[in-house]
């Protein structure tokens, strides 16, 4: 089984992708725009047919996925605080690198650092209003 998060943007899919790629690396899946993909019946304003209906970015074994939702389709997004998106990165220097990188321009829920729970912890919102959390858990060596 495999868990992928799918983020809907109001026309910024494209910008926050890059930004999402700047920080992680890798490729972009192959854009899909709105003009690539006639639908029968359904008529795409031209304001709306360069932004994305599909695109992708491989994270540590995950896709991370987005689109543009169109309020020419009737499509309304609502920024909301029902979800984040947990990374857990392999290292405290990952964990500190990543949450620096995509914080930046965003505000900050929950700095990163050492929790009583014993994980190396925090969390965000970015400048694009997607939450995350960046949780590194050091596996203790058993004797």
């Amino acid at each position: 089984m495999k868990l992928n998060t799918y983020l809907n943007f109001a026309g910024n899919t494209e910008e926050a992708f890059n930004f999402y790629k700047s920080v992680f690396g890798g490729d972009l899946t192959p854009i899909v725009r709105f003009r690539d993909v006639p639908t029968e019946g359904v008529n795409i304003p031209k304001e709306d047919e360069n932004k994305i209906m599909h695109v992708g970015l491989p994270i540590g074994g995950q896709m991370l996925m987005g689109t543009d939702a169109l309020e020419s389709l009737g499509q309304k997004l609502v920024l909301g605080n029902n979800s984040y998106i947990s990374i857990h990165p392999d290292s405290k220097e990952e964990a500190d690198r990543i949450f620096s990188a995509l914080s930046e321009g965003g505000t900050i829920e929950m700095p990163i650092a050492d929790q009583v729970w014993g994980d190396y912890y925090g969390s965000f919102k970015d400048k694009f209003g997607v939450q995350w959390m960046v949780n590194y858990h050091e596996e203790k060596q058993r004797h």
